[in-house]
C-alpha cells in the first residue's frame, strides 16, 4: 500500500500540471493524470484503470500482469447491470416497476406479496439481508430464490434500505420469467450486443437462474462501454439502448445505506466527489464504474476480488485516486 500521506502528496504535486492548456470541447491532456498513474502503480491489488472524457480514452493502464483482454469478476457492479436489464424490460413494457412480486411468486404470504419490483431495485424490500453474515448460508442453500423470499420482514417494504444481494437475485429470477429467456440471454441480446461485445456466462443458482447481483465477468473496456452508455443518456453506437428517463430515475437518491452512509438509486451508488455529483457501480475489492456527468467523465477500475486484510485499505485508496487525482484534477 502507498506510504502515509502519499496520495495527498501526489495530489499537491499534481497542481503543477493544471497549467497545461486544454480546450473546453476537448478531453484533458493525459499528462495531468501522471500522478494518478504513479499512485496506481503502488497498489499490488489493482488490475486496471481507465479514464474517458468526452468520449475519448485519455488513460488506460493495466497492472500486476493484467491486460486489456483480462476479464474481471466485477462482483456487485453486477447489480448495476441487473438494474439496466430491468430498465430495458420496463422500456419494452415487459415489466412494470409498480408490479408486486407476487405476480411472479404467487405462493408468497402477506405482507410479502405487496413487495414491488421497484422496492427490490432500491434495496427496500424489507426482507432480512442475504449479504454479509448471511451470505454463506444463502449461496449454500438448495434454492436461492426460496431462501431469499423466506427471510423474515425486518422493515415495512419501501421504508428502509437494507443492502441484500438476494434482492438483485430475485430480479434476475423475475427477468427470466418475464422475458422467457435466461438473464444471460437477455443481457446478450438487449445490452451487450448493442454495446458491441459478448458478455461471458457467469454463475447460476441450483435452479439454473443466473446470479443476479454478483460474479459477472467483464473486461475493463466492456465496463467502460456500459458506463459510457449511462453517461450518454442510454445511447451507444447510434441506438437508444436504455431510456434516458430510466437513467434519470436510476440516479435519483432513493435511500441511504446504514453501513456506508452513502445514497443509493436503482442499483447505483451516489456521492459527491471533489464537490461534483458522481454516480457509481461498486463491487467488492475495488471494482468501479464512476460517472461524473458535469465533467463528461467515466472512470473504470478493477482489482483483485479476493478476501484479504488489506482489501478495505485498497478500496479507500482507489477511491482517493479517483476523487483526488482524477476528478479533482480534471475538474
Amino acid at each position: 500500500m502507498p506510504r502515509p500521506g502519499f496520495i495527498f502528496g501526489v495530489a499537491l504535486a499534481s497542481s503543477l500540471l493544471l497549467a497545461l492548456p486544454t480546450l473546453d470541447a476537448q478531453p484533458a491532456s493525459p499528462a495531468v493524470l501522471a500522478p494518478a498513474v504513479a499512485a496506481a502503480k503502488e497498489l499490488p491489488r489493482l488490475h486496471s484503470l481507465i479514464v474517458a472524457q468526452r468520449g475519448s480514452i485519455i488513460l488506460e493502464r493495466y497492472f500486476n500482469g493484467r491486460r486489456e483482454t483480462s476479464p474481471a469478476n466485477v462482483k456487485s457492479v453486477s447489480k448495476s447491470v441487473i438494474s439496466a436489464l430491468v430498465g430495458i424490460a420496463v422500456d419494452r413494457k415487459v415489466l412494470s416497476l409498480e408490479e408486486p412480486i407476487a405476480k411472479y411468486f404467487p405462493d408468497l404470504p402477506e405482507p410479502k406479496r405487496r413487495i414491488s419490483i421497484e422496492q427490490l431495485l432500491m434495496m427496500q424490500s424489507g426482507l432480512e439481508s442475504t449479504s454479509n453474515r448471511n451470505y454463506g448460508a444463502w449461496v449454500q442453500s438448495a434454492n436461492w430464490v426460496r431462501f431469499a423470499l423466506g427471510r423474515p420482514l425486518v422493515a415495512t417494504p419501501g421504508t428502509q434500505m437494507i443492502y441484500s444481494t438476494g434482492n438483485s437475485h430475485l430480479l434476475s429470477a423475475i427477468l427470466t420469467k418475464a422475458t422467457g429467456k435466461s438473464t444471460w440471454q437477455f443481457a446478450q441480446e438487449a445490452l451487450a450486443k448493442p454495446l458491441g461485445f459478448s458478455l461471458a456466462s457467469w454463475m447460476r443458482d441450483p435452479q439454473g437462474i443466473y446470479f443476479g447481483g454478483n460474479d459477472m465477468l467483464m473486461t475493463p473496456r466492456q465496463m467502460l462501454a456500459f458506463g459510457e452508455m449511462y453517461r450518454n443518456g442510454g445511447q451507444a453506437n447510434g441506438r437508444q439502448i436504455l431510456s434516458n428517463a430510466f437513467i434519470d430515475d436510476t440516479f435519483e437518491p432513493r435511500g441511504r445505506s446504514r453501513i456506508s452512509g452513502r445514497e443509493y438509486g436503482y442499483g447505483w451508488w451516489i456521492r459527491d466527489m471533489d464537490g461534483r455529483k458522481a454516480y457509481y457501480a461498486w463491487g467488492f475489492g475495488g471494482q468501479y464504474i464512476v460517472i461524473v456527468p458535469s465533467l463528461d467523465l467515466t472512470v473504470v477500475s478493477t482489482s483483485a476480488a479476493t478476501v484479504s486484510e488489506d482489501r478495505r485499505d485498497h478500496r479507500r485508496t482507489v477511491e482517493e485516486i479517483i476523487e483526488l487525482l482524477i476528478v479533482g484534477v480534471l475538474g
